[in-house]
């Protein structure tokens, strides 16, 4: 009996997939536990792996389809078995393109030819590259894949009727004399990967839907750039603790007094304030912007959250981060510091209400209790806040406390 392999479900809140590109091809004998092909969700890529042992007998998505998760993808199983209850629309298989001998084939002058219809349905990736390779029209061809869509097959079997070809062919030479020479291009269009799109979206969500408001601040870094010095000639874990492991550790402790930070809006009049600290990361990585999380925050020494941070960010930037990891944040950190930004204006990640800017450190000076003027490391940080929750003075209040704490930051450490 054939049986399917399902797209799997990579995360409570995936709801469907993108097929990278089959590692297996109809007819390919596929081993318990082999790669089938590669997936993506718009946060990170997997490897989807088989469930079964046979022969690939059809393939239901092609390469760049979406597909709803826990939905057959493939049927594997013995050559020859029906796997047509499998697929996901229920529909019968299509039938296999039959070439007629030469000597049955009918007179091409005998018959004449018939005007192929539009289907206006939607093509497949790898249908569309055969097409244009091919110098045919892919909307010509009848769709056997799911829903009606093109897919690679139906190109061939298009090509193998040949009045489609045969016509691009003779009208390639024509458009070719009509049409001027193209100067070489000088640009590239480049389209916006998944995350690239979810990013775009977010963002733009973000500020069509909040009042932002943005406060910079600065506090005297000595502190912590003392203790990071010690920490630095310790051994183990505890060397590698950074400057941005501090602010985390401090805003993870400052924010429950400012409750309307630590919160998430729900539809247009509804403030969830949490009673624990979720705090969201921003990670820079090959793929873009992600920003997993550091769940119970509050509860986590120095050190945990170090070991904690630097191990979301490693699997964020391998693409292969579990996205339940990517949700669930109450506020937001995001670190500019090491690229020498001064201050700038963060977005909120919805439906947080605020997100702090950590910005690099500058000399300031300052007079001393004798008079003299000191030079002072100054550490930059910009507060964003959605002002239909959070006013203008709460959040200063929030940016003076967690300035205070950072400043004193070994007596942070005590409480």
């Amino acid at each position: 009996m054939a049986n399917g392999v399902l797209m799997p479900k990579a995360g409570i809140t995936v709801e469907s997939c993108i097929i990278g590109k089959w590692k297996k091809a109809v007819g390919d004998h596929v081993a318990m536990g082999e790669i089938l092909f590669d997936y993506e969700t718009d946060k990170a890529s997997f490897e989807c792996e088989s469930t079964a042992e046979g022969e690939l007998l059809e393939i239901f998505f092609q390469d760049g389809d979406e597909a709803p998760c826990l939905v057959n993808v493939c049927a594997i199983g013995t050559k020859g078995e029906d796997c047509s209850s499998l697929r996901p629309d229920g529909s019968a298989p299509a039938p296999a393109a039959v070439e007629a001998p030469a000597a049955q084939a009918a007179p091409a002058a005998s018959t004449a030819p018939v005007a192929p219809v539009v289907s206006g349905a939607p093509v497949s990736p790898r249908a569309r590259k055969l097409a244009e390779s091919a110098g045919v029209d892919p909307s010509l061809a009848a769709g056997t894949g799911p829903n009606g869509r093109i897919i690679e097959r139906d190109v061939r079997q298009l090509m193998r009727d040949g009045a489609p070809i045969q016509a691009a062919q003779e009208a390639a030479p024509a458009a070719q004399a009509a049409a001027p020479m193209a100067p070489a291009a000088e640009y590239e269009d480049v389209k916006f990967s998944n995350i690239r799109k979810v990013i775009a979206k977010g963002m733009t969500t973000s500020l069509q839907t909040m009042a932002q408001l943005t406060e910079h601040f600065t506090f005297d870094a000595t502190a912590i750039q003392g203790y990071r010095k010690l920490l630095k000639a310790m051994d183990g874990d505890y060397a590698g603790i950074t400057l941005g492991d501090m602010l985390l550790f401090a805003v993870s402790r400052t924010i429950l007094d400012y409750p309307d930070l630590n919160a998430n809006t729900i539809g247009e009049d509804t403030v969830r304030k949490f009673k624990h600290v979720n705090l969201g990361v921003a990670v820079d990585t090959p793929r873009g912007l992600m920003v997993p999380t550091i769940f119970n925050a509050g509860q986590k020494s120095l050190l945990e959250i170090s070991r904690e941070v630097k191990s979301l960010a490693a699997e964020a930037r391998s693409g292969k981060i579990n996205p339940d990891l990517l949700s669930g944040g109450t506020f937001t950190v995001t670190n500019l510091g090491s690229t020498g930004v001064e201050m700038f204006t963060p977005v909120i990640n919805p439906p947080q209400t605020g997100i702090l800017g950590v910005c690099g450190i500058t000399q300031r000076v300052k007079a001393g209790k004798d008079g003299q003027i000191t030079l002072y490391p100054a550490m930059g940080l910009s507060l964003t806040v959605d002002h239909r929750v959070v006013d203008g003075a709460p959040a200063a209040y929030f940016m003076k406390t967690l300035c205070k704490n950072l400043e004193q930051f070994t007596a942070l450490l005590a409480l």
